[in-house]
């Protein structure tokens, strides 16, 4: 088992808010632009907190196994480590090392965990490939169940299908090396952190 890493807690922000950032509405439907204006200044703020979370949540799987060779961590370093080493751009490494941080909540969606906290921060592409990763892994052990080893033929000719191949066959399910000579996370955590501190809305707003 990886040993615990030191990233710390994530702590409250904002412990002593002045009058001047504090919003009075106990009801959205009572709520002003005004007040959001307020929330989204704060939110945006306190941006950086998300790769901290993300780095705490990731430190997390190193506590899971779940009978594998090497623990989540691990796995998901190992994959991150392979993805780097092949020339993938920092998105998609960081997506790889994430690709499985869903497992700390939930193993059966943990996919779709996984896509929907990068999605604000990485191309559309990038997004598609971890929420699928599980279909294009199939390919390796769906069988093993009485599964559909080309469930990943359902996503044959989307413009990332190729590189969903690439992350399925030659990074994620050969990341189980005990072995190998893996990234620790300190190496990654500047990468999590320029994603994640990214572009993304502050304040979700509607759909145009």
């Amino acid at each position: 088992m990886t040993p615990p890493v030191a990233f710390p807690t994530p702590k409250r922000e904002n412990g002593d808010m002045s009058e001047a950032t504090i919003t009075s509405f106990t009801s959205m439907d009572t709520s002003t632009a005004e007040q959001w204006a307020v929330i989204g200044a704060e939110t945006a703020k306190n941006q950086s907190r998300v790769a901290e979370r993300v780095l705490w949540m990731l430190g997390s799987l190193g506590e899971i196994i779940d009978g594998f060779s090497t623990d989540q961590l691990t796995h998901c370093l190992q994959t991150a480590t392979r993805a780097e080493r092949a020339g993938a751009d920092t998105q998609m490494v960081v997506a790889s090392l994430c690709h499985d941080i869903g497992k700390a909540i939930s193993v059966p969606n943990h996919p779709a965990i996984a896509a929907e906290i990068l999605k604000p921060y990485v191309r559309s592409e990038v997004y598609n490939v971890i929420r699928t990763h599980q279909d294009f892994q199939g390919r390796h052990y769906y069988h093993h169940f009485g599964g559909d080893q080309n469930a990943r033929e359902q996503y044959r000719g989307e413009e990332w299908f190729s590189l969903g191949e690439q992350f399925a066959d030659e990074w994620d399910q050969t990341a189980f090396d005990p072995e190998y000579d893996t990234l620790p996370l300190e190496h990654f955590a500047p990468m999590v952190r320029e994603v994640f501190g990214g572009t993304a809305s502050a304040v979700p707003r509607p759909k145009s």
